[in-house]
């Protein structure tokens, strides 16, 4: 089905929902920044369970060296609103396009920065230290980075296909996840002291040849007509963010706990899971990023699959089923992990993407597009969706992590999604519909 679909998204028709070479572009442009976007963000999420205690926090016992790791990883989150309502603001008074150059930049040249910092052993403090900073200024241009992709993949759709062109621009998250974990894969298998010596720091540096893609690509893509129509009117707001201050606060508020469940269960699955696989399970690394890399590919492959039954059904209905299977998944997740066989890793961990992330993530550049009027889009999805990075994104890895170690039991892990499914349930219900409106206003 997903490949038919994909066939479909692609085709050009004649009529009034033509889909225009334009619209194309403008999908394949926000998908493959967003996917080197999304590297560079996931290359540290999976350097972080498996890299940064052994290189960076090495004056530390394990338990602690894990922590702070995570709280490195979290650190960038909490950015990320102020990314958003930054970069947002401009995104609404300059175009979606200049501003996603600039965040795509700023991303590559930090991560290729990582890659040169010293360890512990060689720089003491220095070595920690400029990893957060440039954490924190990888947080900042991810949280614009996001709301901007969004727009010009659903701004440019065709009539009755937001949800799936939408997905096009999401799908940059498991395929940036796919790229980030194979090329760890690929280094992973060498020993230990050539691994954490200067292997690991091959992936990052590599960012600099994705990032020269990454600029060509989104330097062909337009302005999405809905804002050129507002600046030829000159219509453009002054101050948008404060239009959504002002006129969309409630709605930002539930839209900032609406995806609680699909962050816990992505971050538990791509972050900690990890670490828990490789310290918790005492099983070699190479299983965990093997499992990692098969289970992103499932989530590439299905979110198309749900953009387009949005499309159909609802946005609602669809991310619904996604915070249900979270729910029932909880429990028999870890149960598949604790098994320590490398089959069932992998099945737990493809599971829980290709299904429960894959239904849920797919519509987030939509549903959040379509909460707001063209004149705040960009400040109004992008303060929503980062905000909830606060909520439920930073923490997750960091409780997840300390509910193991206080109780030796993943039971507490459980139990966690299935509250975070229920928080993901109210707001739901709070939601209203939006797959059938006019966005263009």
């Amino acid at each position: 089905m997903s490949q038919n679909i994909q066939a479909d998204a692609l085709h050009t028709n004649t009529g009034s929902d033509a889909i225009s070479r334009t619209s194309v572009k403008a999908a394949w442009g926000s998908f493959i920044g967003t996917t080197i976007e999304w590297y560079d963000y996931f290359i540290y999420g999976t350097a972080a369970a498996l890299v940064f205690p052994h290189v960076f926090f090495t004056n530390l016992s394990p338990a602690m060296a894990t922590l702070m790791s995570m709280i490195s990883f979290s650190v960038a989150f909490v950015v990320r609103p102020i990314g958003g309502m930054v970069i947002g603001h401009f995104g609404d008074r300059m175009g979606r396009k200049k501003l996603l150059v600039f965040t795509l930049m700023v991303m590559g040249l930090c991560t290729a920065a990582i890659g040169f910092l010293p360890s512990y052993d060689q720089g003491g403090y220095l070595g920690p230290i400029l990893l957060i900073v440039l954490r924190i200024i990888q947080g900042f241009a991810l949280g614009g980075e996001w709301g901007g992709a969004a727009l010009m993949s659903v701004e440019h759709a065709p009539k009755g296909r937001r949800g799936l062109w939408g997905s096009t621009m999401q799908m940059g998250v498991p395929a940036g996840l796919l790229v980030s974990a194979g090329a760890f894969a690929l280094v992973s298998s060498l020993p230990d002291e050539q691994f954490y010596g200067w292997a690991w720091r091959i992936p990052f540096i590599f960012s600099l040849a994705l990032l020269a893609v990454g600029l060509y690509i989104r330097l062909q893509v337009s302005e999405p007509e809905a804002f050129e129509a507002i600046a030829r009117k000159g219509e453009v707001e002054k101050a948008p963010l404060m239009n959504v201050v002002k006129y969309e606060k409630k709605k930002t508020i539930v839209m900032a706990f609406f995806q609680t469940v699909a962050n816990v269960g992505y971050f538990l699955i791509t972050v900690y899971s990890l670490s828990y696989i490789t310290e918790h399970l005492h099983i070699p690394r190479s299983v965990a990023s093997n499992a990692l890399l098969i289970a992103a590919a499932v989530d590439l492959f299905m979110q198309p699959v749900f953009g387009w039954l949005s499309d159909k059904v609802g946005r609602k209905v669809v991310y619904g089923f996604g915070a249900l299977f979270f729910a029932v998944y909880a429990f028999p997740f870890f149960e598949l992990l604790n098994t320590a066989d490398p089959v069932y890793i992998t099945i737990a961990l493809s599971l829980g993407l290709g299904l429960g992330h894959a239904s849920t993530g797919s519509l987030h550049g939509v549903i959040y597009a379509e909460q707001y009027p063209t004149k705040y889009r960009f400040s109004g999805a992008s303060t929503a969706y980062q905000l909830s990075g606060i909520v439920s994104s930073a923490p997750t890895p960091i409780i997840a992590a300390w509910l193991i170690t206080s109780t030796g039991s993943s039971s507490a892990v459980s139990w966690f999604v299935i509250a975070a499914a229920a928080i993901t349930l109210v707001c739901i219900f709070l939601t209203k519909e939006t797959y059938k409106i006019d966005i263009n206003k």
